[in-house]
């Protein structure tokens, strides 16, 4: 598996994007060159545990915004299938960020996220720095879900450029080294 310090690999997925009428159109890691990129990736789609975790995003995405990251999400689905879940499930509708279709498994397979058993990609969640290096790296089981803001806090942490101790939080001072 792909971990902190490696750098995020290139993709060029088929995504659907759009708040207000979601539309067909594709995902790069080129468009968020000079940015940060928070990319999660849920098992599939008309499930459970997935939509909770992409309102989540979705509810908290003014907060990555400020934060200067753009966000991804990704599943196995195609992009058909995710479509039609956005116009399907309430949760979903207004979303603002790309859901990419990683049908080929050519993104979860690179970061060595995919389940063995199940061939879906494990909740995973990257933060990738501005140089496209990988600066956290979270996975859970296919059951557990994954909590948002410990994503952003850890996000502000990275960004902050210091030590940060255990529950630190944006505003909250570095620790010294002396």
């Amino acid at each position: 598996m792909l971990t902190v310090g490696n750098r995020f690999p290139e993709f060029d997925l088929a995504a659907v994007e759009g708040v207000e009428t979601p539309t067909l159109t594709h995902t790069s890691l080129g468009d968020h060159d000079g940015r940060w990129l928070v990319v999660f990736f849920w098992p599939k789609d008309f499930t459970f545990v997935c939509p909770t975790e992409i309102a989540a995003f979705g509810d908290r995405h003014p907060d990555f915004a400020e934060a200067g990251a753009d966000v991804v999400g990704v599943s196995i689905d195609s992009e058909y299938v995710h479509l039609a879940w956005r116009e399907n499930h309430p949760d979903l509708k207004h979303l603002p960020f790309p859901m990419a279709a990683d049908v080929k498994r050519e993104l979860s397979g690179a970061l060595g996220i995919l389940d063995p058993t199940e061939g879906v990609a494990l909740r995973a969640t990257f933060i990738v720095d501005p140089e496209g290096v990988i600066r956290f790296v979270s996975v859970n089981d296919l059951d557990t879900g994954w909590n948002v803001d410990e994503v952003l806090r850890s996000l502000t942490a990275i960004q902050a450029g210091g030590l940060t101790s255990c529950g630190w939080r944006a505003g909250d001072a570095t620790l010294d080294a002396a």
